[in-house]
């Protein structure tokens, strides 16, 4: 089928990418430049070793370089333990998952069945590795989907690629009309579409509509009609979030994936920790133990030995091959008899081929943050399940993509776009609850058709409710602080080539040095019990380093610094914060706005704040393309426009 030709087309060409620039950044650059680039830590202490959950190591290592310097590790990550000790000779690695990383501290698991004599006193350091089973996974699901003889797998296909119409049933049709009294109007719209749609629905959740809270309603009520469904999401963070969201509404949930991936206060609801918890876990254990034992016996015969020796040893391994069949059959016991009595199964979409749930199906599959996810990698649940709700909104950050070819080819535009586009089983949330209204308006209007409502809750959200404080700059939901005229041209980092602006940070830090002083006049204990957050967002890497750098180093931040978050936008993706800044960073005679043009990502930057949202750019620079433009008119239309040369000097 032509779609699916150009799709695994598209899948091939990102992962040649991808590889090519694993193997630029990793294989072909010296220990000596990827430690500059925080792509390896080098040299590493060992602080701390332990066997966990699933049988894992974990070791806890310290890096003793370039301290505090910015790196490229995060949880979730592959990364190989090498050693460089010339005891080996060689080169010597084993493969793990990071599960905790901070500054220079990182925790690693490791799933082998005993450490590396190396580690004790090898010259340790650790390289992130290229991921290629998540694109095996994604080909071998795509041409599934192309082969497949099933009837329900062919019928969903046609449906969700536009061949076919989707279906519906009647209102009537429902055992039940179902309301949820906590629900609003929309969210109780979408609920009723999921509970008619016999082949595929969609959430479209907007920044601070709840659509998390209607996805875990929809999935409650699903259950009335369902024994088991599978929830999804392409991270690790979105599934763990619905995981823990279900299990507070009193579901039960049984969440797949390697356990280094998964939060830890979600262990206990790991399969891995439900088997180790089963009343036949160590009759198992024990069965494993003897047939490596039999094993290990019938291999210490050397090759000259008699007839009877030579039967003593085929007897050896006939028993640890009976016994490593009994230990598989009791584990498949064990996980049917767990999975057959949870309601929900929660993992990620590449972890739904997990061996313990490969073969099976579910009557439903959610799959959360669709906007985000590569098409081909929802196919991976989709061939399990006899239907399929979306959730997402594809107004927000796409699937990160490493070609511009595949990117331009059409990689970028999701499946849940796609049937938006060719299906009309879509239902929009209306009413959001995170933000005042003036900072919500202008997205509204860009990317909402007008048709998002600010919930009275929210609608005048401010940092006080002071009267005396109204006209003040600590409760102006909205200020867009102009640099245009100042001469803060932008700046190129040479060894990312990413831009930053050194003038345009420090104007920042001012305007949030007096900020934080009038907060804490206002409310000297609010800071204190964390009761306030805050963010600074740029588009640029370079400029989150220099803003962290700055932050580290500014004597006046120090009270403020543990509840001040530096991200990019990606990594702010789903989350909120009291005040929000964003550096846009661009100043230049020729108007060039590079990431700036990717809307949709500023999209996110726009929503995050609940009380004020503080933007700092060059208008001369962003008026030239025409979405800066209409921000700047909207700006204007609700006062919020302030000259950096205020904060000069």
């Amino acid at each position: 089928m032509q779609h699916f030709d150009k799709l695994l087309e598209l899948l091939n060409i990102e992962k040649e990418e991808d590889q090519r620039q694993y193997q630029n950044q990793m294989v072909l650059t010296p220990l000596s430049e990827r430690k500059k680039k925080g792509v390896s830590w080098y040299p590493v202490t060992v602080k701390s070793t332990e066997i966990g959950t699933g049988e894992n190591y974990y070791i806890s290592f310290e890096r003793v370089t370039e301290l505090r310097q910015n790196h490229s590790f995060q949880v979730g990550d592959m990364v190989s333990l090498f050693n460089n000790s010339s005891k080996q000779g060689k080169k010597s690695s084993i493969s793990g998952v990071i599960t905790y990383v901070k500054r220079d501290a990182m925790r690693v698991a490791f799933s082998v069945d005993e450490l590396p004599e190396w580690v004790e006193y090898g010259t340790l350091g650790i390289d992130l590795l290229f991921d290629a089973v998540t694109y095996k996974e994604m080909d071998a699901a795509v041409r599934k989907v192309v082969s497949s003889e099933d009837p329900r797998v062919i019928e969903l296909r046609d449906v969700l690629i536009g061949k076919k119409k989707a279906r519906f049933l009647d209102k009537s049709e429902l055992p039940d009309y179902y309301e949820v009294a906590t629900l609003n109007e929309s969210q109780n719209e979408a609920v009723q579409n999921i509970l008619r749609a016999q082949d595929v629905a969609i959430i479209h959740g907007p920044p601070g509509t709840g659509k998390t809270t209607t996805m875990v309603a929809a999935v409650k009520l699903t259950l009335q009609q369902e024994k088991q469904v599978l929830v999804t999401a392409p991270s690790n963070t979105a599934v763990d979030l619905l995981t823990k969201r279900l299990l507070a509404k009193g579901v039960s949930v049984i969440r797949v994936g390697n356990p280094a991936r998964v939060n830890e206060d979600l262990i206990p609801f790991s399969l891995e920790s439900q088997i180790a918890q089963h009343p036949d876990y160590k009759l198992l254990k024990k069965i494993r133990r003897d047939a490596d034992e039999y094993k290990k016996m019938a291999a210490k015969y050397k090759r000259n030995f008699g007839k009877e020796e030579r039967e003593q040893r085929k007897l050896m391994f006939a028993e640890a091959s009976k016994l490593k069949h009994e230990a598989y059959a009791l584990e498949k016991y064990i996980v049917d008899s767990l999975l057959n009595n949870t309601q929900v199964v929660t993992a990620t979409l590449v972890g739904s081929v997990n061996k313990f749930i490969r073969y099976r199906r579910f009557s439903t599959v959610f799959i959360d943050e669709a906007g985000q996810a590569l098409e081909p990698a929802c196919w991976i649940p989709l061939l399990k399940s006899e239907r399929v709700v979306f959730a997402g909104d594809h107004c927000q950050l796409p699937p990160t993509i490493k070609s511009f070819d595949a990117a331009k080819g059409g990689l970028t535009e999701t499946l849940f776009e796609q049937v938006i586009k060719k299906q009309a089983v879509d239902v929009m949330l209306k009413t959001q609850y995170r933000m005042h209204e003036h900072i919500m308006q202008f997205s509204n209007k860009e990317f909402y058709q007008g048709e998002l409502l600010a919930a009275d809750t929210v609608v005048n959200h401010r940092l006080f409710a002071h009267a005396d404080l109204q006209g003040e700059m600590i409760n102006q939901p909205v200020e867009f602080i102009d640099t245009a005229g100042c001469g803060f041209e932008e700046k190129t980092m040479a060894e990312t080539g990413s831009k930053y602006n050194p003038d345009e940070a420090g104007i920042l830090l001012k305007h949030w040095i007096q900020l934080a002083t009038q907060l804490q006049l206002a409310e000297p204990d609010m800071l204190k019990e964390g009761w306030f957050s805050a963010g600074i967002i740029s588009p640029y890497q370079a400029q989150v380093k220099h803003l962290k750098e700055l932050f580290a180093e500014h004597p006046d931040l120090t009270e403020v610094a543990p509840w001040t978050d530096i991200n990019s936008i990606d990594g702010f993706q789903g989350q909120e914060r009291d005040v929000v800044y964003i550096s846009m960073v661009r100043s230049n005679d020729k108007g060039k706005i590079g990431f700036l043009e990717d809307t949709r990502r500023m999209n996110v930057a726009l929503t995050r704040a609940r009380k004020k949202l503080v933007v700092i750019g060059d208008s001369g620079t962003l008026g030239q393309n025409a979405f800066y433009q209409h921000f700047l008119d909207y700006i204007d239309s609700i006062g919020a426009y302030r000259s950096a040369w205020e904060w000069m000097g």
